[in-house]
């Protein structure tokens, strides 16, 4: 009986790849995609640049598996990669567009009532929205916390902040994130974290 691909552990497709059967490489890419996709935006905060990032974080991936050494889990090795390429792409010169997708984006999230509380989509969306104003080192840190359920040691082998600042830095972007939330929607902070 053959193992279906959320059966077969990282290892074990990660091993099949360097024998050769390269066409696995598209498990760990189904199986990653949307984290590393979640990673990228939150540095980037542009949706088109994060999916391009994201195809390089892969490409980059599979040209060094090799290197990969097995200390740590794969996918603190491959959100390494993803953390590096999207400060990589953030560093890269900008052509300036047009910021009319932005005001339109702060135009209808101001169109939200609040007067009878957030939905659970309502508050989805302001968490989102108070994610793309803050650092992106902020946003990413919470990202992995909160969202990816990474441990401490792996926020900071992804970030290459230390394990005790990635604490310090954790606790101040909630804090930064809480206020952002009650300046822009002036809610019950309770409620929404």
């Amino acid at each position: 009986m053959s193992k279906t691909y959320s059966e077969i552990s990282d290892r074990d497709t990660i091993a099949n790849i360097l024998k050769g059967e390269t066409q696995e490489y598209r498990v760990l890419v189904d199986r990653y995609k949307n984290y590393v996709y979640a990673i990228i935006v939150r540095i980037l905060n542009n949706k088109e640049e994060a999916e391009e990032a994201a195809q390089d974080t892969f490409i980059k991936c599979f040209q060094y598996l090799k290197s990969f050494s097995g200390k740590s889990k794969f996918s603190t090795w491959l959100y390494r990669i993803a953390f590096n390429t999207a400060i990589s792409y953030k560093r890269k010169p900008k052509i300036v567009v047009s910021g009319l997708e932005n005001i339109m984006h702060n135009v209808a999230s101001a169109e939200h009532d609040t007067s009878h509380g957030l939905y659970q989509d309502d508050k989805k969306n302001a968490i989102e929205n108070g994610l793309l104003e803050l650092a992106p080192v902020d946003a990413t840190v919470l990202t992995l916390f909160y969202l990816k359920e990474c441990s401490m040691e792996e926020i900071s082998k992804i970030t290459g902040i230390k394990t005790n600042a990635v604490k310090v830095k954790l606790f101040r972007a909630r804090k930064k994130l809480a206020e952002v939330l009650k300046n822009s929607f002036s809610l019950d902070m309770e409620t929404l974290l």
